[in-house]
């Protein structure tokens, strides 16, 4: 009877190098809607045209031409160019906006911004280095929906 030895050479398995995969969110074309599920950020150098709305928070340092929409927090950076509606829960704005703003709680104006529209909120914050062209209106929600 023959016995057989076979060498056998284990060698540790090689750590796994699998990673997550990228996350990629749509580029908006045209009239597109775009949402942020929650702390979205629209860098500087982008630009959308069409409506934005997002659930809980959104910076936007790009350019948006047309209506944002959210029961969220919205912050325009300083390189932020707004030419449109913007209905929100609150809105700090240290960019441009061009057109009128709603906020069903607050509305901050900051140090160098500028914002050319109407302003319906129950709390206004300007700084006195904002710029700020338009009427403001300090109002419940109840009372800016009419």
């Amino acid at each position: 009877m023959q016995m057989f030895s076979q060498a056998r050479k284990t060698e540790p398995a090689a750590p796994s190098m699998q990673t997550e995969p990228p996350v990629v969110r749509p580029q908006p074309t045209n009239g597109a809607a775009t949402e942020t599920r929650s702390g979205g950020i629209l860098s500087s150098g982008v630009s959308i045209t069409g409506s934005v709305t997002f659930r809980n928070e959104l910076v936007i340092d790009g350019e948006v031409e047309g209506t944002i929409d959210s029961g969220g927090r919205l912050t325009i950076g300083k390189n932020g160019r707004i030419r449109g509606e913007i209905r929100t829960k609150s809105v700090i704005v240290d960019g441009n906006v061009e057109g009128d703003i709603t906020a069903a709680e607050r509305c901050e104006l900051r140090a160098g911004c500028s914002v050319n529209g109407d302003i319906a909120a129950p709390r206004l914050v300007v700084d006195e280095q904002a710029a700020f062209v338009g009427s403001a209106r300090i109002a419940t929600t109840q009372n800016a929906a009419s």
